[in-house]
């Protein structure tokens, strides 16, 4: 829910249009607080030119003020507390309470302007990702505008040119702040409605940290081997799915702010790039995909129409990156007997159970954790274990939704014959193919491939 807090108490509105850079005598727009980390519903428009909205996933949207035919928003940078999951909290650095900040929308040709207030304890700026504007309010610090020291509040006004998706982060002491959950999401819509409408628009950025177990707080020095990859700040089983009605147009725009790409893949679907944080790309030139990659500083949205119901998997495909709290030094231990090795551990830690000869699955198994952490593989479907975790939800496609709901369906009904089944099979050898014979050597005679080492 929302709570509200001002800085400044109220002052004069703006006397006109001319007043456009002259902000030094106005009071600041109040600065939301949002302290709920499910989706929250879209922000519909109550002003200016109609528009969509967007639905944040595990977000929401910044409210804004008109004043004089501008449109007013007002971030707050501090440390956030965040859960990446149930059972699991991270110290971070965010806007408005959250990390990452709200989604900023407005429309092709608004004039915006956007209060920042410092509250962490160094200096920051921050720079709008992607956007064409004026060099002096591209919030590079020391380059094209002095750092925000703390406490202090800085302005940042300009005219959106162009529609389209982009993002928001620091360029102030930026590996630290960025690795502190620093970023958020930019979207502006087209002034035309009728342009490329779609029924539903979902948005999220991508964010990795490395945070040990039974700690709290990231380690801001990491380049590779991160443990935590969240959407939003958020990992499975904390993400939310994404309801969407059966037959909807459907965007989805993704940024990608960790220090890797991402290949994005949709089951049950194919779909189409649509969008960069470079532009729209023209339909002439878009082409069908499942899995999308999503370079590092890079916005990638794609669109499709939703006509398969059921819940379908929705994730990186990179394997590691649908892990929660991973050890990157664990043995593989998979077709060794783990009977002597149990025996051997067992001498130095009584409690311990050796894992792994069969495989990571873990199913319903517990095992002891430090505090703060969360399972490598977890979450629960209607047939068992999920085992996922970080970058995964599930799309929940379903007919008869409302327009504008966006509460979790549960499980999908599956009609009767559409689901895999167990069979009984004699237990026999399956029959194998010979090898083809590769030359015509005089002698050579084809080569059984039973018992062959593949």
């Amino acid at each position: 829910m929302f709570s509200r807090r001002q800085f400044i108490g109220a002052g004069a509105a703006l006397a006109g249009v001319a007043a456009w850079s002259k902000t030094s005598a106005m009071a600041l727009p109040e600065a939301p607080i949002m302290e709920d980390a499910t989706t929250q519903p879209p922000l519909m428009p109550t002003s200016g030119p109609d528009y969509n909205p967007v639905v944040t996933l595990n977000g929401w949207s910044l409210p804004f003020r008109m004043n004089n035919g501008v449109k007013e928003f007002h971030l707050v940078a501090e440390p956030v507390e965040r859960e990446f999951a149930d059972g699991m909290k991270a110290h971070l650095w965010g806007y408005n309470g959250q990390s990452p900040g709200p989604t900023i929308e407005a429309v092709e040709g608004d004039k915006i302007r956007i209060f920042v207030t410092n509250k962490l304890p160094e200096h920051t700026t921050v720079h709008w990702h992607g956007m064409i504007l004026p060099s002096g309010m591209d919030g590079v610090g020391g380059l094209s505008q002095p750092h925000i020291k703390p406490g202090k509040t800085f302005v940042y006004e300009f005219a959106l040119r162009h529609s389209g998706t982009f993002m928001y982060h620091p360029h102030s002491d930026e590996m630290v702040q960025m690795a502190m959950g620093m970023m958020g999401m930019i979207v502006v819509h087209p002034r035309d409605v009728a342009f490329r409408p779609v029924d539903r628009d979902f948005v999220f950025v991508m964010s990795s940290y490395l945070i040990d177990p039974g700690t709290y707080l990231p380690k801001v020095n990491e380049m590779t081997n991160f443990n935590m990859w969240t959407w939003n700040s958020r990992v499975f089983p904390g993400i939310d799915p994404l309801p969407v009605r059966l037959g909807d147009h459907v965007r989805v725009r993704v940024g990608n702010l960790t220090m890797t790409n991402h290949p994005i893949h949709l089951h049950g679907h194919t779909f189409a790039v649509s969008c960069t944080d470079g532009g729209w790309v023209q339909q002439s030139a878009q082409w069908p995909e499942v899995t999308m990659d999503v370079p590092v500083g890079a916005v990638r949205a794609f669109d499709f129409v939703a006509d398969n119901p059921g819940d379908w998997a929705f994730h990186c495909h990179k394997s590691h990156h649908t892990m929660n709290a991973m050890g990157h030094d664990m043995t593989n231990l998979i077709g060794v007997s783990k009977k002597d090795l149990a025996k051997a551990v067992g001498k130095l830690a009584p409690d311990a159970m050796v894992m792994g000869s069969t495989g990571m699955a873990m199913g319903g198994m517990e095992m002891p954790a430090p505090d703060n952490t969360l399972p490598m593989m977890t979450g629960t479907g209607q047939f068992g274990p999920i085992e996922m975790g970080g970058m995964f939800t599930v799309m929940k496609i379903r007919e008869g939704l409302g327009r504008d709901d966006y509460r979790d369906p549960g499980p999908y009904k599956h009609p009767a014959g559409t689901v895999a089944y167990e069979i009984e099979v004699p237990a026999v050898e399956p029959p194998r193919q010979e090898r083809p014979v590769a030359n015509d050597k005089k002698g050579a005679k084809p080569v059984n491939m039973k018992g062959m080492k593949m």
